[in-house]
């Protein structure tokens, strides 16, 4: 990059969004660590490089567009942004039947999931286009490439959502020097991959052909790449970080 971009990671305290925000710094950017857990302030000390937390809970969406008002008139505009920010409840280390899954929780997870990233690109994209130049990456799953036996209803839908609303938004700022992309991981070592329980995991790497669980900094690449000036002509895609466990 020839100059210093001001990069926003969400849900980045800890696993996929510690990682990228780590990755992100690394290449010169100013990183902001959104979060709804008051530990990205450590985590931004963690990094330094300029980096700084900001604590907001993404399913108060009505909080979203004036919270956001408000940091980009302290920090300035975004340059990049990665929608990683995500959730997937469990019930016993076991996705929910969609009969069973309740109301409320499948609106909390299209919330966060879904609705938070969609107010956010709303938030940066203007700056981006006045400066003729941003990166956006939302964080898709495999879950929305291919059934999932792990992830609920609610999760896969709000991936596979993710992917449209991309792709849509990439067809109307292209000619804004904006890229807008997906990366879909599967299984990686984190925080919410421990919530599926040990023996899911276990039985899911000898289904990986690599096999291993991915890292948070298998997935911090691929956003590095699509956060450089080297994609100006990639857009609207899907990278799958999988270890070969989906070949779409």
């Amino acid at each position: 990059m020839t100059q210093q971009k001001t990069a926003l990671v969400t849900g980045a305290a800890q696993g996929i969004g510690a990682g990228i925000a780590k990755r992100l710094a690394d290449d010169g950017c100013r990183v902001i660590l959104m979060d709804v857990l008051p530990d990205v302030a450590e985590m931004a000390r963690q990094i330094g490089s300029g980096a700084s937390p900001a604590v907001l809970d993404l399913s108060d969406v009505a909080a979203i567009e004036p919270f956001m008002a408000g940091l980009i008139g302290r920090d300035g505009p975004i340059d990049i942004l990665v929608n990683n920010a995500g959730i997937s409840p469990k019930h016993d280390g076991k996705r929910a039947p969609v009969r069973d899954t309740a109301l409320a929780e499948w609106q909390s997870v299209i919330d966060v999931n879904l609705t938070a990233a969609f107010l956010l690109c709303k938030m940066v994209v203007p700056g981006m286009q006045a400066r003729g130049w941003g990166r956006i990456v939302n964080m898709s799953s495999q879950a929305a490439r291919t059934r999932s036996t792990v992830a609920g209803s609610h999760y896969a839908a709000s991936k596979a959502g993710l992917i449209a609303f991309s792709r849509t938004l990439a067809g109307e700022v292209g000619q804004d020097g904006i890229t807008v992309n997906c990366i879909a991981p599967g299984r990686i070592d984190t925080p919410m991959a421990a919530t599926a329980g040990a023996e899911v995991n276990t039985a899911y790497v000898k289904t990986i052909p690599v096999g291993r669980i991915g890292t948070p900094a298998d997935v911090a690449e691929a956003v590095a790449y699509f956060a450089s000036d080297a994609t100006g002509f990639v857009t609207g895609t899907v990278m799958d970080v999988n270890g070969g466990h989906f070949m779409g």
